[in-house]
């Protein structure tokens, strides 16, 4: 009893880094066991949007990667995911600046006096209002620049790291999961396959409020907990230091200087939305917002020019690990692609869904699309590469095409917020220096809870001939 006791004292998960580096060599090694294939693409005139064309399937010559080549793709990949790497990297210097002026820790200390006694009452409030940014905007990389602001919050408040950090990730991802209005996943989806945009609206209403209901109820109890009792804290360790900068929070005072600050936040963040929204800001236009946010507020904040570039390397520098491991997932699909095997696994996942019931057709499509995301974590870029086959299928196995759209959603959705081959996930975690391990530990019954819900609504709306086809 004892040797076993001590055994699994001596077990480890390995490192986030080995555990990577563990599924490049694999997929590396697949490379000589899968045939390789691929789908014949287009471009679309209206969209410039490459699509594959479906029933175009091929086997081509096959291209397994060499030893070396399992090393090259590292920095390939590195270079295919710089813009989130260094999107982080720039989030971390200016939050660094803004941390520095002392903004931040008042500013929480004013919620947090307000809040006293009602602590837990802000979970719920800050996981709708990010659900809604998921649920109709599709937002993800968007929402990178909210973690430290809420991590800081929910640790002044008496959660921990992963509290703070579940409210933003999970808020938006049950929001993104059960989207309404995303136009990246549900629009991009119902276009390709030939459903007027954005119908079915009112069964997708009920999925997300079921979705983000149980997803708060979660996290609220997991907070509840941690109020009690913080040894039970999943980053106890980390925040054992952490907490200790609130320890003085009664005596902060909340200065013009810093209110000068956090208008400049609150400002740029305004900007940073209607851009996002009305002039298609992305990846691009969001790190120079941030890095003109964390200079403003460097100077507004009395910080001196040397002060504020010592900072900002301060920032970056607590994100390096994120930004390393976001270039080491995307590196696991640059092996796939180089190897000539995507395509493979994407037919291959297909087929199973052929010859089942109706009703479990849909619960296959949806289970496959989840395996896909793995392998395109990109929404709108699942939706061009799955949906030319699965809404052809669709009609194939008996089924409508919005229940096809439905099971997309959910396999795309559900997985982003556990999928290591997700940048920004990734870039989530990393923020709040949570190891991957340890989060998909605490994240696993949810995402059962998750699957199993959305099982049962693809089966629904396969029963109810969810259309209008």
């Amino acid at each position: 009893m004892e040797k076993s006791i001590e055994k699994k004292k001596r077990f480890r998960i390995p490192h986030t880094y080995a555990l990577l580096f563990f599924v490049i060599v694999l997929v590396a090694v697949l490379t000589y066991v899968i045939p390789a294939g691929e789908f014949d693409r287009a471009v679309d005139p209206e969209t410039d949007r490459i699509f594959v064309v479906p029933d175009t399937y091929h086997s081509v010559e096959s291209n397994p990667l060499s030893f070396f080549d399992v090393f090259k793709a590292i920095p390939k990949g590195m270079e295919n995911s710089g813009y989130i790497i260094f999107f982080v990297l720039m989030i971390g210097g200016s939050f660094g600046i803004l941390q520095s002026t002392g903004a931040i820790d008042s500013g929480i200390v004013e919620v947090v006096k307000r809040m006293k006694g009602k602590e837990k009452a802000v979970i719920p409030i800050v996981m709708f209002i990010f659900s809604l940014a998921g649920a109709i905007l599709g937002s993800a990389e968007e929402m990178l620049p909210f973690y430290p602001i809420v991590i800081s919050l929910a640790l002044a408040l008496g959660f921990d790291t992963l509290t703070g950090t579940a409210m933003v990730l999970l808020g938006a991802g049950a929001g993104f999961a059960g989207a309404f209005l995303n136009p990246f996943t549900v629009g991009i989806a119902q276009g390709i396959a030939g459903l007027p945009m954005f119908s079915g609206i009112g069964f997708r209403l009920i999925a997300y409020v079921l979705i983000l209901s149980i997803t708060i109820i979660y996290v609220y109890r997991y907070a509840s907990k941690i109020q009690k009792n913080p040894e039970l804290s999943v980053t106890y360790e980390e925040d054992k230091i952490r907490h200790k900068e609130f320890e003085f929070n009664d005596n902060i005072e909340f200065t013009t200087r810093h209110k000068i600050v956090m208008l400049i936040l609150i400002s740029g963040l305004c900007i940073l939305g209607y851009g996002v929204v009305e002039l298609n800001f992305y990846i691009t236009e969001l790190t120079a917002i941030f890095l003109i946010i964390g200079i403003l507020s460097g100077v507004a904040g009395g910080l001196s020019i040397d002060k504020i570039a010592q900072e900002f390397i301060n920032g970056a520098k607590e994100l390096v690990y994120g930004a390393l491991v976001i270039g080491l997932a995307t590196s696991i699909m640059v092996v796939m692609q180089e190897g000539k095997i995507m395509d493979t696994i994407i037919y291959s996942l297909a087929g199973l869904v052929q010859g089942l019931p109706p009703s479990l057709s849909g619960v296959a499509m949806f289970i496959v699309q989840s395996f896909i995301n793995f392998i395109i974590p990109s929404g709108s870029g699942q939706a061009a590469a799955s949906m030319p086959i699965m809404a052809p299928m669709a009609d194939l196995v008996g089924i409508s095409r919005q229940s096809a759209v439905l099971a997309f959603q959910f396999g795309d959705g559900f997985s982003n917020v556990i999928n290591p081959t997700s940048g920004y996930f990734m870039a989530a975690i990393a923020i709040g220096g949570i190891r991957w391990e340890k989060w998909a530990k605490w994240m696993l019954p949810l995402l059962l809870i998750w699957s199993l819900i959305g099982a049962i609504l693809v089966a629904v709306s396969v029963m109810i001939g969810y259309g209008p086809f």
